[in-house]
């Protein structure tokens, strides 16, 4: 079938379980059989090592079945150093890697011969690296690649992709064609919502509601896959399911803070079929098949479809067998959101974002990584690039800034020798200024920033590593303080040698589970799903109890419309409420809650503060709001944003992650990784100077667009004002509204301590609800 395809670039879309992995080697595997040779033959690229590992491992199956003499190896980061040097020297038939290792083989000088003779790359789980710096960095590699080998073929393999052409456009060389092969979707998903006998909570994120129905679950099925959005809530439900498993089920816990040895020990254990569940995260969605799972559950709002089809596909990963999910919605609004995401599922309605033109600190880390490999012709690299998808719009002067500050650091720091890094010889070539910068700029390549964590161990010499926890958490810890890491409860003895020591502590509740993990935003196909719901005139799709709290919003208040801007005014607990239904998702949604305090403030108000989450912003303070008009004013909005961020420590953050991608900063030197407190100092001291003595430097652009772009989302924001485009409906209240009950008990706005803590939270959640109206759902 890939044979067939005339175009130099293909993507596969293809169900999970579909073989679409073992399509994009057949070609491989017959040429390699057929007319045998030595070097390179095919490249794959893989967002995950253990995908890599995986492949292999179902690679050599057949190979060594049928005697063929083909030799694959995979390269990533775990790969010990003298089997890279014996990659390098003679490389494997069949090369498996990921991004930043193929990026640090471009960067060698003798990666013509290294590359020479590669006819295929193949990129697995594209969709996965189209929405990251990584597939940028990736994309940029393969237009070095394809300078070397004019002839290469690529492919690209996925089963969730919500726009075909825009992927093909970032596979291909630009301008050049992309073939797109659509397999039978297979049948359609098993999915539901779990039945509990418990109700959702209001609030939280923890679903420990669901905890019986989940382990009745887990015993009705052979191996189970319990998916959550971040790695706390990963930790604080394998502690609670465990406690709860008195038939003492064997259940594991994965995530991407633990200790690779013993993430390692759970899949092999997964592969022989000895746990009946994983507790995990994103760290085991991709195609990895990991023995018998026949079933997945997802903890919480998947808060993208994407996401969930992906998620799903690990359960039964057979093409002819339907993937069976179940849903547990955290709290209550997370039902009407998790129906909303079923509807998608079944309706094959997949969402994503775009992304925009390619980020110019890759750019930067790429062309250092052009001058490792030797001298360069400037005309030639930018002609390469520009061939990249996300780079072809790329301007000839944007490139040019870019290489300028490759070269000098930029006109604040051309004095510093160390930023001195790039010149250009009498023939026009550049080259690096120094040969033995090379060896640093390698160690830093890559584009992942990973929160700053420190190494946590067992008390005593040769204690067992544990895992990772952020640096933040760690400063917080004194001696004889609990926390959850890899499902154990254990008890912080100290800081030595940048490892925290922690001994066993069974007996104790945890402090607190450490890991702050992604906080993923529903996606905006999502929440234009949930807006139409709120449209119908019943909703039979919904259990009983949240149905009638919508018909209760309803008749008490109003409910969110397409196209429109609900805001609610009502006084509650001696103050002015005012809430925001924008649906922009939570780094939006926060984002707004700090302009729109910072608007009021302008127009004469006296907000006191706000909490956000992905539908709503709820902001309290002294004096009503009467015309919300002139606080959503778009350019008032963008010049507040721009105040804001000037001063910000948001912008400081995002500096300090595209200087180092970028190059401007390292966090590894010599074979030692800075401290998360050295590099923010170095980050924090360069950010101050350059404002102050070069606020056109390339760096604070670069800063700027990301920090709007991700952080703050503020495009959401846009696209929500334009959406509503002045239609704004003020409704005012004596109490506060069904709807915005839940908000008054996100985290932060209900300061509860001590040991009666769960008494007075369950009265102060009672008498909220009876205010709004609901206190029998």
């Amino acid at each position: 079938m890939l044979e067939r395809a005339g175009a130099p670039a293909l993507l596969l879309i293809a169900p999970t379980g579909g073989g679409k992995t073992l399509a994009g080697f057949l070609p491989t595997l017959a040429e390699l059989t057929e007319a045998p040779r030595p070097g390179l033959h095919t490249l794959y690229i893989s967002p995950l090592k253990a995908l890599a590992a995986d492949i292999r491992r179902n690679l050599l199956i057949p190979i060594e079945e049928a005697g063929l003499p083909i030799r694959v190896e995979d390269r990533t980061g775990d790969t010990s150093s003298s089997r890279k040097r014996r990659q390098r020297a003679d490389p494997p038939h069949i090369l498996l890697t990921t991004p930043e290792s193929l990026a640090l083989l471009t960067s060698y000088e003798d990666a013509p011969r290294i590359f020479d003779g590669l006819q295929r790359v193949v990129v697995d789980e594209i969709h996965a690296l189209a929405e990251s710096k990584r597939g940028d960095q990736l994309m940029l590699a393969l237009a070095r690649l394809q300078s070397l080998c004019p002839g290469l073929r690529r492919v690209g393999l996925s089963a969730t992709v919500e726009d075909p052409q825009a992927i093909a456009r970032l596979l291909a060389k630009h301008p050049d064609p992309c073939e797109i092969l659509e397999a039978d979707p297979g049948p359609e998903p098993d999915i539901s919502m779990l039945q509990t006998e418990a109700a959702p909570p209001w609030s939280g994120g923890g679903a420990a509601y669901a905890i019986p129905a989940v382990l009745e679950q887990v015993k009705r099925h052979r191996t189970t896959l319990i998916f959550h959005n971040t790695r706390a809530q990963a930790e604080i439900f394998f502690h609670k399911l465990w406690l709860e498993n008195e038939e003492a089920l064997p259940i594991g816990i994965h995530h991407g803070s633990l200790d690779r040895g013993q993430r390692e020990k759970v899949e092999a254990a997964m592969v022989r079929g000895e746990l009946r569940a994983i507790v995990c995260t994103g760290s085991l969605d991709l195609g990895i098949d990991w023995g018998d799972v026949d079933l997945v559950i997802q903890i919480g709002a998947p808060k993208n479809v994407k996401r969930l089809v992906q998620r799903i596909g690990r359960a039964n990963h057979r093409y002819n067998a339907p993937s069976k999910a179940l849903l547990v919605p955290a709290n209550r609004f997370e039902v009407v959101e998790c129906v909303a995401a079923l509807e998608a599922v079944r309706a094959r309605d997949l969402d994503g974002e775009s992304r925009g033109p390619g980020p110019r600190d890759v750019l930067c880390q790429h062309i250092l990584i052009a001058a490792c490999a030797g001298p360069f012709e400037a005309d030639a690299l930018y002609a390469e690039m520009t061939t990249a998808g996300a780079y072809a719009g790329l301007t000839r002067p944007e490139f040019d800034a870019c290489l300028q500050f490759c070269a000098t650091g930029g006109y604040a720091l051309r004095a510093y020798d160390q930023w001195q890094r790039l010149k250009q010889r009498d023939d026009g070539l550049w080259q690096l200024r120094d040969p033995r910068s090379a060896a640093r700029i390698r160690q830093n390549i890559g584009t992942i920033q990973d929160t700053d964590t420190l190494k946590v161990r067992y008390r005593g010499r040769g204690g067992a590593p544990l895992g990772e926890i952020e640096e933040g958490f760690a400063a917080q810890l004194t001696k004889g303080d609990t926390f959850l890491i890899g499902g154990q409860i254990v008890r912080y003895e100290g800081l030595r040698e940048m490892v925290v020591q922690v001994s066993r502590d069974a007996h104790r509740k945890p402090k607190i589970a450490t890991f702050m993990g992604t906080k993923f935003a529903t996606s905006t196909q999502l929440s234009e799903r949930i807006l139409r719901m709120f449209r119908q005139e019943d909703w039979p799709g919904l259990p009983e109890h949240t149905a009638d709290w919508l018909r209760l919003q309803r008749d008490a208040s109003s409910l969110p419309q397409p196209g429109r801007l609900l805001i609610e005014s009502f006084p509650h607990d001696g103050r002015e409420q005012l809430v925001v239904y924008g649906f922009a998702g939570r780094n939006a949604m926060q984002t707004l809650g700090l302009l729109l305090t910072k608007r009021m403030e302008e127009e004469g108000l006296a907000p006191m503060g706000f909490v956000a989450t992905d539908y709503a912003v709820l902001i309290w303070g002294l004096d009503a709001v009467i015309d919300p008009a002139p606080l959503f004013d778009l350019r008032a909005l963008e010049a507040g944003l721009e105040g804001w961020l000037s001063g910000n420590a948001v912008m400081k953050r995002t500096f300090r992650a595209s200087a180092t991608i970028a190059g401007l900063i390292e966090r590894n030197h010599g074979g030692q990784r800075k401290t998360g407190k050295q590099a923010t100092m170095s980050s924090d001291i360069l950010y101050d100077t350059l404002v102050k003595y070069d606020p056109d430097h390339l760096l604070l652009q670069i800063t700027r667009e990301e920090a709007m772009r991700g952080l703050v989302d503020f495009a959401r924001i846009r696209e929500m004002c334009t959406r509503i485009a002045g239609r704004i409906d003020l409704v005012r209240l004596d109490r506060l509204s069904p709807l915005s009950a839940p908000l008054f008990l996100e985290p932060g706005k209900v300061p509860i301590r001590g040991s009666a803590e769960a008494r007075l939270l369950e009265e102060e959640i009672g008498a909220l609800l009876q205010e709004a109206g609901i206190g029998e759902l």
